[in-house]
């Protein structure tokens, strides 16, 4: 069973970055669908950006042109680069596995194994 530890969260003024890393344990991690979420309080979780075993990626509107998301699979690792953050971006984010296909989705049924989850807080 795959298992995935997130960090890299933490305290950023508005404007500023972050880089969150999601490191999978297992040997078949180049062959997962990977996806980042968030939940702030009182909201639902919800999609902010999902990459393929080949490296297409996919984005909430939200998100395009301010977050990346990558993978290296020689490190089992999937990354999600944030720049220019926002208030509204402060959430709990979740990275996720999509055991049964190479490819990302936005939909959160579609992942079979979550992280704990890693607290990003923008000030303004």
């Amino acid at each position: 069973q795959v298992q995935l530890v997130e960090s890299g969260g933490g305290l950023v003024q508005a404007g500023g970055s972050l880089r969150l890393s999601c490191a999978a344990s297992g040997r078949t991690f180049s062959s997962y669908g990977m996806g980042w979420f968030r939940q702030a309080p009182g909201n639902e979780r919800e999609f902010v950006a999902a990459i393929s075993s080949g490296s297409s990626t996919y984005y909430a509107d939200f998100v395009k042109g301010r977050f990346t998301i990558s993978r290296d699979n020689a490190k089992n690792t999937v990354y999600l680069q944030m720049n220019s953050l926002k208030s509204e971006d402060t959430a709990v984010y979740y990275c996720a596995a999509r055991t049964t296909s190479p490819f990302g989705s936005n939909w959160s049924r579609d992942y079979r194994v979550w992280g704990q989850g890693t607290q990003v807080t923008v000030s303004s």
